[in-house]
């Protein structure tokens, strides 16, 4: 139920008992609303999601879980000090998971200034009502609290083949976008190491899946080639990366928030890369196979080569040791997954068209740079 009037004592769980909450932040965007549609089917506790509803947040995102009980909606700023202490204050959650984040590159160099307010001055009010907040708890509740802070794997910026970035590596972000994310992890760790608030850190690769805000190369791809518009991919196509299908993050997280450790650091990826120009043919081969008889077929004709992101990344690979090592292991084969998402695509176009509303899906962005004087 989307009611976030309910007090941490009115809501029940189907034994009886007062439920234990955790509080998703940015749980209405693509990956926070995925978590939270795995954690409700997954696990009994309560989820308190606050989110500001910026243009890629949407509560169709959550229309899967509406009616669920343990679901509590909160619109409002993560920079916003008073309502987080509020909220906290109110629901008591043993866990924060930080989704909230401007994360399109492309924006990102258009214009630096709102990754700056939400990625970094966002989470650092959110760190330190957390901080607040734990210092408060009692004994147990205090041990077994934890901050998540979902990062990216573009914070390391480009590797060479065939290495792949640890957890511990410095970090080298290029873009705007990946520079703030970096700033967000630093007072991530610098919270965990001088106040002691029990942080963990998970840099996932490329995700996708159903629900993704059509700026992103995958959901472009697939909507472009079905109502027959180019396809833009950027330079020659061979930068690489490594497509994590959402389902699969989620259940990292899952786990990770069972593990004991604070303080560390998990790469989520699924160790097999691909180019973005193969990545963009998987897609049109799918579309054509899902969508017979489309006028434009193949789809692949619509791939059109267009002029390179500014300080666009060739590779990024990450090591998995660490997140191996809790015995998760990647499911979703990206054929597989991108299957899925095509066709979620096809069979949601309402989704499509009440959330990208006013997304011009032919305008690029992301040359701002190139513009300036």
């Amino acid at each position: 139920m989307l009611d976030g009037t309910r007090t941490a004592f009115e809501l029940l769980a189907f034994t009886g008992i007062i439920l234990e909450t955790i509080l998703v932040t940015g749980g209405a965007g693509f990956l926070g609303g995925w978590f939270v549609r795995h954690w409700l089917t997954h696990q009994r506790d309560r989820v308190v999601v606050l989110d500001n509803l910026t243009y890629a947040g949407n509560m169709a995102s959550l229309a899967a879980v509406a009616d669920d009980p343990r679901l509590l909606f909160r619109r409002g700023d993560i920079a916003d000090g008073p309502l987080l202490m509020a909220i906290l204050k109110e629901f008591q959650p043993w866990a924060i998971v930080n989704f909230a984040a401007e994360t399109h590159v492309d924006r990102s160099i258009d214009a630096p200034a709102p990754f700056v307010t939400t990625n970094v001055v966002g989470t650092t009010h959110l760190l330190e009502a957390a901080l607040r907040y734990w210092r408060r708890l009692p004994g147990s509740a205090k041990e077994r609290f934890r901050f998540l802070q979902i990062s990216s794997d573009e914070v390391f910026g480009p590797v060479a083949d065939p290495h792949r970035s640890l957890a511990a590596d410095a970090y080298r972000p290029s873009s705007p976008y990946a520079a703030s994310k970096a700033a967000a992890d630093h007072f991530v760790r610098a919270y965990h190491r001088t106040y002691g608030l029990p942080v963990v850190l998970v840099h996932p690769s490329n995700c996708y899946g159903p629900y993704q805000f059509p700026e992103k190369l995958v959901p472009l791809a697939i909507l472009n080639a079905i109502s027959g518009q180019s396809i833009p991919v950027y330079g020659d196509g061979s930068q690489q990366r490594d497509w994590l299908f959402g389902e699969d993050l989620c259940r990292a997280l899952d786990g990770i928030l069972q593990e004991p450790r604070v303080g560390e650091s998990f790469n989520i990826a699924t160790g097999t890369g691909c180019t973005n120009l193969s990545l963009v043919r998987k897609i049109c081969s799918l579309v054509d196979q899902l969508c017979p008889n489309l006028p434009h077929a193949p789809c692949d004709r619509l791939i059109h080569h267009v002029a390179n992101r500014p300080g666009h990344d060739d590779r990024y690979a990450l090591d998995t040791t660490t997140i191996l090592a809790t015995g998760w292991l990647p499911q979703t084969h990206l054929l597989d997954g991108l299957r899925q998402t095509v066709r979620w695509y096809i069979d949601h176009r309402d989704w499509v068209d009440q959330v990208a509303a006013h997304f011009d899906r032919t305008r690029r962005m992301g040359l701002e740079t190139q513009n300036r004087e």
